[in-house]
């Protein structure tokens, strides 16, 4: 399939709905994230990109995969061909669409492997692949936008307004890179689907199915669980400047059970428990 076929989605023209909305993971993905999941073997790595993170920057550890991060690895690999190796929760969908029309326009021939999920922003960058392989566990979901908003009810119904282009124009790329119909990926999307490896392949999602060798599963990270944390911290809606401060306290807790023999049980660390405590105790005051 060329890319040339596939529509460019104009990030500027969302410029607006940015200012006033954040774009985050669903905690629904989230949950069904296991971020040691990678890539068995593959290409020569100077030809390889991993997205096997949120989409966009966090709050953890400043990082996530950015355009800017895929930009300079592209920049890198120059006009050869690209695998692309996924397992994301998705994120801000606008750093999503900006990576999506980076890999679109990218010379070379793209190859997508979907290694876990490709979950809301992560599933618009998959799109962009010349080939999309799937794992037979893994899945692909697609949804409408979600965001945090703040405002009153008039605040909300143009934001409403607003979003309503933004779903139509990822769904016109979903059903151009499938030949799904549009009212159906409307249908898919208004429920939150999960796709699963064999139904994306049936159903032209994707163009073929993963060998299990392929993929392996590797230890999660004290970083992937408190990732879940974060999740959780922006789906209550508490301040960004809070949540971070309390996440950095839950950091620095981590760091003191590390220098004290390794031990991540938080018997063995009062602080880390204290921190956990106080944490679930700001998210409760904030429902």
């Amino acid at each position: 399939m060329s890319l040339k076929k596939l529509p460019e989605l104009n990030a500027s023209a969302y410029a607006g709905i940015r200012g006033h909305i954040q774009s985050y993971v669903l905690p629904s993905a989230m949950s069904r994230w296991t971020p040691g999941i990678q890539a068995a073997a593959g290409d020569s790595p100077d030809n390889v990109i991993s997205i096997l993170d949120v989409i966009g920057e966090d709050w953890w550890t400043g990082e996530g995969v950015t355009a800017n991060r895929i930009a300079g690895a592209l920049r890198a690999i120059g006009d050869r061909d690209v695998t692309v190796n996924m397992n994301s929760p998705g994120g801000d969908m606008f750093e999503g669409i900006a990576i999506y029309n980076q890999l679109r326009m990218h010379p070379g021939r793209v190859t997508v492997n979907i290694l876990g999920i490709a979950a809301s922003a992560a599933s618009v960058i998959a799109m962009a692949g010349d080939e999309i392989r799937i794992g037979r566990p893994s899945f692909l979901m697609i949804h409408n936008c979600w965001c945090l908003a703040a405002g009153n009810r008039h605040d909300f119904a143009a934001l409403s307004e607003q979003m309503a282009p933004f779903d139509a124009a990822m769904a016109d790329v979903y059903q151009e890179r499938t030949g799904v119909d549009l009212k159906r990926i409307t249908t898919l999307m208004d429920k939150e689907s999960w796709i699963g490896g064999s139904a994306a392949v049936a159903d032209g999602w994707a163009d073929s199915l993963l060998e299990d060798a392929a993929i392996k599963h590797g230890a999660d990270t004290q970083a992937s669980a408190v990732r879940r944390i974060e999740a959780a911290l922006r789906a209550s809606g508490l301040p960004r400047s809070e949540a971070q401060r309390v996440l950095s306290d839950f950091k620095s807790s981590l760091s003191d059970s590390a220098g004290n023999g390794g031990l991540s049980d938080s018997a063995a660390n009062p602080g880390a428990a204290q921190s956990l405590q106080n944490l679930i105790a700001t998210m409760k005051g904030t429902k």
